[in-house]
């Protein structure tokens, strides 16, 4: 929280400290207002950054456990609510109505299963009905990626307005300066220091706020795209292995009209 760490090391650093004191009632606000920003940022930044690497943890214990299973309706239980997890789910629930709509009062997992442990489908699945699936993959992956994109909007806001909230505050304040010099009809440096001091202030805040936003955004934002191609990826060998199964089906096994 770098905005707070200057305010509060105002007292020891005269030049921050006078600054601060020479500033009007719009300057100050500004640098308060910045502060409050300064402090739901991190806490945004924090937060979300936990969140995604809980997710990350989760998704990878989940691929691992599907490359280790046989089945994929025996990994329906290994779900972890991770965002691999939810995509998974999303598909097999499609999968299983399919099975369902063929085979009514269908639930064994181990009906995917011949004598020899292969793996096989119950119901041999039309092209439509595997485009279907697909499809519902596609729509998973897209609401778990809007999910993950929670408060980065937040974020983005932040790193855009910050810089500009400092440079109005530091505009106003210029403009007041040379307003107090016209008005005592002649150029005197010294009358005209404090007020830039104060003006140029904001400017200082609005950057502490924005450059570390600027990061956190960043790193958000590429720990989402990453997880989003691990969902993808996902997706393109859950279709693999369910086209696998249906392969591997028996010959007499029925055919979806």
């Amino acid at each position: 929280m770098l905005l707070p760490v200057v305010l509060a090391d105002a007292g020891s650093t005269p030049s921050v400290y006078y600054a601060f004191q020479n500033s009007d009632i719009v300057g100050q606000s500004i640098v308060f207002l910045l502060l409050i920003i300064s402090v739901f940022t991190w806490v945004v930044m924090l937060d979300k950054g936990m969140s995604l690497r809980r997710s990350k943890l989760l998704s990878e214990d989940f691929l691992r456990r599907f490359e280790e299973s046989r089945s994929l309706v025996r990994l329906a239980k290994e779900t972890n609510n991770s965002p691999v997890s939810n995509v998974y789910a999303e598909g097999m629930e499609r999968l299983l109505g399919f099975y369902e709509d063929a085979m009514p009062g269908y639930s064994n997992a181990g009906e995917l299963f011949t004598r020899r442990g292969v793996p096989r489908a119950p119901v041999k699945l039309t092209g439509a009905q595997l485009n279907a699936i697909e499809s519902v993959l596609e729509n998973a992956v897209s609401s778990q990626i809007l999910k993950l994109e929670t408060r980065t909007g937040f974020l983005a806001t932040i790193v855009s307005i910050s810089p500009f909230l400092g440079l109005f505050g530091t505009v106003w304040g210029v403009m007041k300066a040379f307003c107090g010099i016209a008005m005592a009809g002649k150029a005197d440096f010294t009358a005209l220091a404090p007020g830039v001091a104060g003006a140029l202030l904001t400017t200082v805040a609005g950057l502490v706020v924005a450059i570390p936003t600027l990061v956190g955004y960043n790193l958000v934002t590429a720990s989402i795209r990453n997880q989003t191609v691990r969902m993808d990826t996902f997706s393109e060998a859950f279709m693999a292995r369910l086209k696998l199964e249906q392969i591997s089906a028996d010959e007499k096994t029925p055919v979806q009209e």
